[in-house]
C-alpha cells in the first residue's frame, strides 16, 4: 500500500484547516469512519476536507468539534476559510470553484464568453477591460490570479468529466486582439484533446435553440444531487430544486443535438485559431 500523501498545509486556507483536522483526528485515535459517524456525511466527503479539497460547512464543523473536543476551533475557522474562497471571485459565484472540484461531471452551456476553465490569463484580462473597465489593475490581476487557480483543476488525474458547449458567435465576434484569440483558442483545443473532453460548437446558422437566454454549468458528484449554476450579470444561482435540475438537463441534451458533431467542432475552432493567428503575423 503507497504512504499516505500529507496535504500541504501552506497550500491555502482550506488546505490548512484540513491538515489540522487530519492531525487532530489522528491525535484522537479516530479513523475517518469513527469521525463521521452521527454526522450524515460520507467517508469520502471528510477525505476531500482533509486534503483541503471543499471547505468544511458549519454543520459538519459543529459535529467534529464536539467528537475532538477542540472547543469550537473549526466553528471558528468556518469563516476564513470561505474568505479564502472569495478571493478573487464574485460573492455570488464564490462557491463554484470547490464544486468544481468535487464533481464527477462538468456540462456547461457558454452563449457569450469561453467558459472560466478554459480561459487563458489574456482573454480573462480584456474580458474585465471591457465588462468593468473602471477595476483597479491590482484587483483585475486578483481576478485572473483566481480564474487560472480554477484551472489547476485539469493537472488532477481524477479531474470531472467535461463537455462543452459554445455558442459560434463566442469564436467569431470578439472585441480581442487576434494574437490574443489565436491563443485563447489553440488553448481550448490543447485542453479539449489532452484531457479526452468533448467540446461543441451551436453554428451561427441555428439562432433558435434551447438555453438561450443565458449560461448553465450543470454539476453532477459521487455523494450528492446533482446542482445547476446559472449567471447573469452581477448575479449568480445555484439551482437544486430536482425538477429544475431535470429540466436543465433535457434542454441540455437538447442543445447537444443542436450543436455540430465534436470533430466538426473541433475543425471550426482550429479554422478560427488560424484565421487569427494569420491576422496577428499579418499586423506585426
Amino acid at each position: 500500500m503507497p504512504a499516505k500523501k500529507d496535504p500541504d498545509a501552506s497550500t491555502s486556507v482550506p488546505c490548512f484547516y484540513g491538515a489540522e483536522l487530519r492531525y487532530r483526528r489522528e491525535q484522537a485515535g479516530l479513523t475517518l469512519e469513527q469521525l463521521v459517524e452521527g454526522s450524515f456525511r460520507g467517508i469520502s466527503f471528510l477525505s476531500q476536507i482533509e486534503r483541503g479539497e471543499r471547505g468544511m460547512p458549519m454543520d459538519f464543523a459543529k459535529h467534529v468539534d464536539e467528537r475532538l473536543g477542540t472547543d469550537g476551533f473549526f466553528q471558528r475557522r468556518c469563516e476564513d476559510a470561505a474568505k479564502a474562497r472569495r478571493v478573487g471571485h464574485a460573492w455570488y459565484s464564490a462557491d463554484v470553484p470547490d464544486l468544481e472540484k468535487q464533481a464527477q461531471t462538468l456540462e456547461e452551456w457558454a452563449p457569450t464568453v469561453v467558459p472560466g476553465l478554459l480561459q487563458t490569463g489574456a482573454y480573462f484580462r480584456g474580458q474585465i477591460q471591457y465588462v468593468d473597465p473602471e477595476v483597479p489593475p491590482e484587483v483585475a490581476e486578483e481576478r485572473v490570479r483566481a480564474r487560472l487557480a480554477r484551472a489547476e483543476l485539469w493537472k488532477r488525474e481524477d479531474r470531472p468529466t467535461y463537455w462543452g458547449i459554445l455558442r459560434e458567435s463566442v469564436i467569431r465576434r470578439t472585441p480581442l486582439p487576434p494574437a490574443v484569440m489565436a491563443e485563447q483558442l489553440e488553448h481550448i483545443l490543447d485542453v479539449i484533446r489532452s484531457t479526452r473532453s468533448v467540446l461543441q460548437v451551436v453554428p451561427e446558422t441555428t439562432p433558435w435553440h434551447p438555453l438561450a437566454a443565458g449560461m448553465a454549468k450543470i454539476m453532477t458528484f459521487a455523494d450528492a444531487p446533482p446542482l445547476v449554476y446559472t449567471e447573469g450579470d452581477l448575479t449568480g444561482q445555484i439551482v437544486d430544486f430536482p425538477a429544475q435540475v431535470k429540466e436543465y438537463r433535457r434542454r441540455y441534451d437538447w442543445l447537444r443535438a443542436a450543436a455540430l458533431s465534436p470533430e466538426a467542432s473541433l475543425a471550426l475552432v482550429d479554422d478560427a485559431a488560424r484565421i487569427y493567428r494569420d491576422e496577428a503575423q499579418q499586423g506585426d
